[in-house]
């Protein structure tokens, strides 16, 4: 016997362009959007705790994955290890996360000016006054919060003992 009510979201419908996205967004004024950013290349217990943390924060979480070329830029030509398609997939599985879009540029600041989230948070390893997307978020009338880490989670981390096997 099927349930009746809210169908399930299905993975794949959470992936959304930017101007998608921001249609979508539009719909909803009164929602608390947070944004969160980053490469998230294999996704570990760390990632997970933060996003939860995030999603807590507000009524919608949109993730802004680095598209592969600015994962390559900022990290490494051995990076991502996995293709943008395969992260957006897997960020969108978790529970937590409303919506996942992407950016080719290193930072999500044109993100940011497009999605005008309420919140925007980072990970415990910044300050807010060294992030260069903090200008955009203030003048559209959002707020930064800094998350702290899950101590021993990290991918680079998890590639370093993958290697020494």
């Amino acid at each position: 016997m099927k349930k009746r009510g809210k169908l399930p979201t299905s993975t794949r419908s959470k992936i959304k362009s930017r101007e998608t996205l921001k249609r979508l967004l539009a719909r909803r004024p009164r929602a608390r959007v947070v944004l969160t950013n980053g490469c998230f290349d294999i996704i570990h217990k760390g990632h997970v705790r933060y996003l939860e943390k995030a999603r807590a924060l507000g009524d919608l979480l949109v993730v802004a994955l680095n598209s592969d070329e600015s994962v390559r830029r900022l990290k490494g030509p051995e990076r991502p290890i996995n293709r943008l398609e395969d992260r957006a997939e897997v960020m969108a599985a978790l529970g937590c996360v409303d919506f996942v879009t992407w950016f080719g540029e290193d930072t999500p600041q044109a993100t940011i000016r497009q999605l005008r989230p309420k919140l925007f948070v980072k990970g415990g390893d910044y300050r807010v006054a060294d992030l260069p997307e903090a200008p955009d978020v203030l003048a559209g009338g959002g707020k930064i919060r800094i998350i702290p880490f899950v101590e021993g989670q990290s991918t680079t981390s998890i590639l370093a003992r993958a290697r020494k096997r």
